[in-house]
């Protein structure tokens, strides 16, 4: 951009700001539920779902009272799921997969014949790579992989049918590809934005999502089972989470529309980019980063505290007053994924000789809601959320920053999936909600009498 087009800009966007401005005393006036929340914090009801469920709250005599959370995949809790996996040593995010789509649990067999398919889907399409990665690369891994969903329409014989049967094999694919798409974007963001070696490895059918996606980001190809199991955990925790989080709920609404499967994942890819959403993992590493750096004895409470302070207070950091990690929109006494995250993550910090910055983490998890009361001084309980601890555990993988977000829409393109499908099968009718208009009509002026 040219410095006079930088100025005629300038001069816009302050037009722009000038005339968007809304009372905030209106919001109440016409009862306005921002964000599409209630007064007491509970979502607004807009539909129906039978496929995940967040509990953190139950509503007694109009009152929300707070309870311990839970992860619910299709009537399963989730930690079931996780303790049947680990008691028989087995990767289980392609059996929430398969749960999520389908409903039910599978057999042995009817897992098996899943897990085939899924391998022999896991490489791109032919010429993909080198015309729609290496060709247009980005600095940003989610923005290549939206421009790859929406690419992946050019490649599909039969884009627009939507049966469900169509549908399903589209989102098979594409739950499939995800990781290879991902790895590939970060080699491409290493080759010509970091100025790195980019390693292009073939995915392998017999391996789990976690297994291939180390694979393929590593130059060396290896990793342990300790470190892909631990992968393959964070993918079960995040394949899904409930029918209003903004992504799935951007699926639904587009879903709604009655466009092609590609139309809708591309734009969830790009909701769970944002930092309110996916993208909240690495404002925490952020957040750490600055942390560690001003704060001298990692194991002083008050010291920890009074940084904490500082954060709330917009004195330190990034000046917004959020210490990221905490507090979740149903969530109140626990968020079960970040519980599940802590506990495993303490073992391999052990390994890694991490205990301290892992004690920090802790810290933060205790001292931060009493910071957070303190200052703001409201009733509402606040407990870590699954970001605090899911960076930590993706450094300890050394996995690079760039992909924690794109790690999210690898694990959360099952539930989108699903979403995707029962809003074609259930939902048949497309999402217009209201919004109040509150600009006074004005007597036209032409343009001859304009200043």
């Amino acid at each position: 951009m040219t410095e006079n087009e930088s100025l005629f800009i300038g001069r816009l966007s302050v037009l722009a700001e000038r005339n968007d401005p809304i009372d905030p005393s209106l919001y109440g006036k016409y009862d306005v539920k921002r964000g599409l929340r209630n007064t007491n914090g509970t979502g607004v009801l807009v539909g129906l779902t039978s496929i995940g469920d967040v509990v953190g709250y139950e509503i007694k005599d109009g009152q929300k009272i707070a309870v311990p959370g839970k992860l619910i995949y299709r009537g399963y809790n989730i930690e079931d799921l996780i303790k049947d996996a680990e008691s028989m040593n087995q990767f289980a995010y392609e059996q929430s997969v398969y749960l999520l789509l389908f409903g039910e649990l599978p057999s042995h067999h009817e897992l098996e014949e899943f897990k085939e398919f899924l391998g022999s889907k896991r490489t791109l399409p032919e010429n993909f790579t080198e015309d729609m990665i290496m060709k247009a690369p980005s600095s940003d891994i989610m923005n290549k992989m939206a421009r790859g969903v929406l690419a992946s329409y050019s490649y599909d014989s039969n884009p627009e049918d939507r049966s469900i049967s169509n549908i399903l094999r589209q989102c098979i694919e594409l739950i499939s590809r995800f990781s290879t798409l991902a790895a590939y974007a970060y080699q491409a963001k290493r080759r010509y934005f970091d100025g790195k070696s980019m390693y292009i490895h073939n995915p392998l059918p017999n391996l789990s999502t976690a297994e291939n996606f180390l694979r393929l980001i590593r130059s060396d190809k290896t990793y342990t089972d300790e470190e892909a199991k631990l992968l393959d955990l964070a993918l079960i925790l995040h394949a899904e989470h409930g029918g209003g989080n903004n992504s799935s709920l951007t699926v639904h609404v587009v879903s709604s529309a009655d466009t092609d499967t590609y139309s809708s994942i591309a734009a969830a890819v790009g909701s769970l980019k944002g930092r309110r959403h996916g993208g909240a993992n690495i404002q925490v590493m952020e957040m750490m980063d600055d942390i560690k750096a001003n704060v001298h004895d990692w194991s002083n409470e008050t010291e920890v505290r009074g940084y904490l302070q500082k954060i709330a207070n917009k004195q330190a950091f990034n000046q917004t007053g959020l210490i990221y990690g905490l507090g979740h929109a149903v969530y109140t006494i626990n968020d079960p994924r970040a519980s599940l995250l802590r506990d495993k993550a303490a073992h391999l910090a052990e390994q890694k000789g991490l205990q301290e910055e892992y004690n920090l983490y802790k810290l933060i998890e205790k001292i931060g809601p009493e910071v957070l009361y303190e200052k703001h001084g409201d009733g509402k309980k606040i407990c870590a959320n699954v970001d605090l601890y899911s960076g930590f555990v993706y450094s300890m993988l050394n996995i690079p920053r760039e992909l924690y977000t794109p790690l999210f829409a690898i694990s959360r393109i099952a539930g989108w999936s699903a979403h995707r499908i029962e809003e074609i099968v259930a939902g048949g009718r497309i999402y217009r909600p209201a919004y109040k208009n509150v600009c006074q009509e004005r007597e036209y002026v032409s343009m001859a009498n304009r200043r």
